[in-house]
């Protein structure tokens, strides 16, 4: 039973020296501790944490997981906390097992639950790809059945904002980022609705990487006929070209 989620950004800069050992912005910094502020107050109200994170295929990472930041060209040598290696089992209902280790925005959902107090053992970890939505959903539904389970669901909105941006600007990108944004300070079934309604294709030629974990998050709100949610939101901003929001949404029995 899905009874709380995080929506986190999809970045390795939310690890501590992943942006080189240079003071932060104040811009990173902040959306750090909110990242940090919506992982923690989700997973309080869990018997298990469930990571969905984006990814190339649908895949369910076990065993023993580093969770360093290689894959995104950052060695554990320039990150400012020890790199933990965590043995990590496949959720029920999820995808395959799978032997290889986790992306990177898996490895930043992980380390943001463990740094929330979450144990190993309790900690399980997903990554989906895009694809049909009510097959996305379904994963969701799937994944929210059994003991009380919070989402770490990591994401990020457009990345064509303007000089800078990680892809090239997109005049839609504004437009598309302040509505979902908004559902998501409103809560409840408007911010279900907007998730749910985010076209895939439109999400994809705007660099948006949230869109198959928020249709899992979708899907498992559904199947617990989830529309008294309250999602808080935590922090929204634009930066360095790409959209971010951390936020804790809270699931009403």
């Amino acid at each position: 039973m899905l009874v709380a989620a995080a929506l986190v950004p999809d970045t390795v800069l939310l690890l501590p020296g992943a942006g080189g050992r240079g003071p932060d912005d104040a811009a990173l910094a902040t959306l750090r501790a909110s990242a940090a502020a919506a992982v923690a107050g989700a997973v309080t109200h869990a018997a298990r944490v469930v990571v969905v994170a984006p990814g190339p295929a649908d895949r369910s990472p076990a065993g023993v997981l580093h969770l360093g930041a290689a894959a995104a060209g950052v060695p554990d040598r320039l990150l400012a906390d020890p790199v933990p290696d965590v043995r990590v089992t496949a959720v029920p209902g999820g995808p395959p097992a799978a032997a290889g280790g986790p992306g990177t925005s898996a490895v930043v959902g992980a380390r943001l639950a463990l740094a929330a107090g979450v144990a190993p053992v309790g900690l399980h970890v997903v990554e989906v790809a895009p694809g049909p939505a009510a097959a996305v959903r379904a994963t969701g539904a799937a994944l929210a059945g059994g003991p009380p389970t919070a989402f770490v669901v990591v994401g990020s909105g457009s990345a064509r904002h303007g000089e800078g941006a990680p892809l090239a600007a997109d005049e839609r990108a504004e437009e598309f980022d302040d509505a979902w944004v908004a559902a998501l300070r409103t809560g409840g079934a408007v911010a279900r609705d907007a998730l749910a309604g985010v076209d895939r294709a439109r999400a994809a030629e705007l660099g948006v990487t949230g869109w198959a974990p928020w249709q899992v998050l979708v899907g498992a709100l559904d199947a617990g006929g989830s529309v008294g949610s309250s999602a808080t939101q935590v922090s929204a901003t634009v930066w360095r070209g790409a959209a971010h929001a951390a936020v804790t949404w809270v699931v009403a029995p």
